[in-house]
């Protein structure tokens, strides 16, 4: 495998889809980039669907322990 394999990383495909939902947002501060991103990160976390299909096109498979 080589030092970084980015299409094996769940959380690349996360946080793209974070930054494609907050590419036309504008914050005037720290405070309102946290929120907006809580918000998306919020929705994220009620569509499971979403990380189902980052992991499927990742091709591995979590086991339990």
């Amino acid at each position: 495998m080589p030092s970084y394999a980015p299409e094996l990383n769940l959380a690349e495909g996360v946080w793209s889809l974070l930054k494609r939902a907050i590419a036309n947002f504008v914050a005037s501060d720290l405070r309102g980039l946290v929120r907006i991103v809580k918000r998306k990160l919020k929705k994220i976390q009620f569509r499971p669907h979403l990380i189902d299909g980052y992991l499927a096109g990742t091709g591995l498979i979590i086991e339990p322990w």
